[in-house]
């Protein structure tokens, strides 16, 4: 999102779709873009950027990035995805000290080739989103 990197566990995610309107909930948060229909499941939309930095407008431009965890799926608006990578998280999320809209959300942290990744952590963020 913008110049930072975030990542998750690839197990989470579910497929990558082409950025698509959403019909929206009357009363949910402005990050929450709306409901889509993917094959006959009906998923929730949150605009990731919007919702780690709420200054930021909404995504005009990128990716639904289809993730599962659980039993529950949520479509995440992402500017791009950049590539598939194991990475060793060198911080832990309760160490980041980590402020503003991502805490909470962060598993850790892990470096890639001289880039810092915050690793977020895919459940807290869809318990966010769907309660």
């Amino acid at each position: 999102m913008g110049a930072s990197l975030y990542g998750c566990d690839i197990a989470d995610a579910r497929e990558i779709i082409p950025l698509r309107p959403a019909t929206r909930l009357p009363g949910a948060p402005a990050f929450v873009r709306g409901l889509i229909n993917i094959r006959g499941t009906i998923v929730t939309v949150m605009d990731l950027g919007l919702r780690l930095d709420p200054k930021r407008g909404p995504t005009k431009a990128g990716s639904i990035l289809v993730v599962r965890h659980n039993d529950r799926v949520v479509g995440l608006i992402v500017d791009r995805v950049e590539d598939v990578r194991a990475l060793t998280t060198i911080v832990d999320g309760a160490d980041a000290g980590v402020k503003g809209g991502a805490a909470g959300i962060v598993k850790g942290i892990a470096t890639s080739n001289d880039a810092t990744v915050v690793i977020l952590d895919l459940g807290a963020l869809i318990k966010q989103v769907l309660l």
